[in-house]
């Protein structure tokens, strides 16, 4: 969407925010994804022509909200007419038809609070669904969730907006043809698919935190969707312990934002950052988060562990002050309950930081052979870093541009790079 007037960006700005309710609330009416994110569509194009007339009304929200129900009930009138099945279909129009009044305003009071957050509960469920591939899960929940257009899907992951486009459209066509339910998972499915919901909110989040590829760093933006999706979720199934975990570990990891690259962009690792640029509010809200988790009696869950794990460096004054043999031992929880090579890559150099590099080092090199880490840069990374302590130069500095030649970001190369010649000016 082209933003050159303020009508346009105020119906950006209402369509990013509210998108999400009105796809929803109308995919409940026509039990159709793709077609309540067409009709959705509709609305907001009609808002694009009427608004600039007549400028934007007092309750933008409602006013789109009603417009897609008002197209919602179009189609269903069409399906009564020309599909065999009248019979449902009238019944849907009938239930449908008594909730909407001819005035935008006293529609919107007629959807009551909760059937919202069940409607975008049921899309949150719908987007994450594991008849989608991974990629396809992400673009659909940033694209029905976050109100995303293909354009800044595309953008954010740096893949051609075609290829997004496609994603989309074959996902849509998925979801039809196996017949997924616009609803809430039951009691035995709920936790498999609650686990989909929260892989894709952290994927998203770890692109932002730590790009794989790029010019960038960090790209923030997808860092703070990610956050809004994860706390609206939080809002939603506020008994659900590893959604509380994730918010906190995602609210704690965000808090060093602002520290993690310097004026020029260029990447400033955990030790070296300034903690004075973290930002303590997001810190309080994690911790609170945490702490929900655990009371749910979820502190042993994934997500919380490795937000108990954030907080520990969140906690400490100064990196030389931090707790790492707490830091180790929360990783060997972790790996008992979540187990995969990058844990224990990461127990690694808690054990290294904790009972010194020559152990951590022992550790990496029993991960060598791990065919999930023969492409992972950050392998030799680690290594390379351990060697550099124990002053085996040469093959820190191997180890380094090893690194260097298998990440994608061009940041983490220059960084790479940069340690890689410290170990060489070092040496001689």
């Amino acid at each position: 969407m082209v933003t050159t007037t303020p009508t346009q960006r105020a119906i950006e700005a209402v369509w990013r925010i509210e998108s999400a309710k009105v796809i929803a609330h109308v995919a409940r009416v026509v039990r159709d994804v793709g077609l309540a994110e067409e009709l959705a569509q509709d609305a907001l194009v009609a808002a694009l022509e009427r608004w600039g007339e007549t400028g934007v009304p007092d309750n933008p929200a409602a006013w789109l909200m009603t417009a897609a129900k008002n197209r919602a009930l179009d189609h269903l009138r069409q399906q009564a007419l020309h599909a065999r099945k009248h019979e449902q279909i009238g019944h849907d129009l009938e239930a449908m038809e008594a909730h909407v009044v001819p005035d935008f305003v006293d529609a919107l009071d007629a959807a009551r609070a909760d059937d919202i957050g069940d409607d975008l509960l049921r899309l949150v469920f719908t987007a994450c669904h594991p008849v989608l591939s991974t990629d396809a899960r992400v673009a659909m929940t940033l694209r029905l969730l976050g109100g995303l257009t293909t354009e800044e899907i595309a953008r954010a992951f740096l893949t051609p907006e075609a290829t997004i486009a496609q994603r989309i459209v074959r996902a849509k066509r998925t979801l039809g043809a196996a017949r997924v339910p616009f609803e809430v998972p039951g009691p035995q499915a709920r936790a498999p698919r609650l686990a989909s919901v929260l892989e894709v909110i952290y994927l998203i989040f770890n692109e932002g935190y730590s790009a794989t590829a790029g010019d960038d760093w960090m790209r923030p933006a997808l860092c703070e969707e990610a956050l809004r999706l994860g706390r609206t979720l939080a809002g939603l199934v506020p008994e659900e312990s590893e959604v509380h975990g994730l918010v906190a570990l995602m609210e704690i990891q965000a808090s060093r934002t602002h520290a993690r690259v310097d004026a020029q962009g260029r990447p400033v690792l955990l030790p070296d950052q300034d903690r004075s640029r973290w930002d303590h509010l997001l810190i309080r809200r994690g911790l609170g988060a945490l702490a929900r988790a655990e009371e749910l009696g979820g502190a042993l869950g994934p997500y919380a562990l490795q937000a108990a794990l954030a907080a520990c460096h969140a906690r400490a004054p100064s990196a030389d002050e931090t707790d790492w043999a707490q830091i180790a031992a929360l990783y060997d929880a972790l790996s008992q309950v979540a187990p995969s090579p990058v844990v224990a890559l990461n127990r690694a150099v808690a054990v290294g930081m904790a009972f010194g590099p020559e152990a951590g080092l022992e550790l990496v090199d029993a991960l060598v052979a791990a065919p999930v880490l023969a492409k992972y840069h950050l392998l030799p990374s680690v290594r390379g870093d351990l060697l550099f302590k124990l002053g085996r130069l040469d093959e820190a500095r191997a180890e380094f541009e090893r690194a260097a030649g298998m990440t994608r970001n061009a940041r983490e190369r220059e960084l790479l790079l940069g340690r890689a010649r410290d170990a060489g000016a070092t040496r001689s």
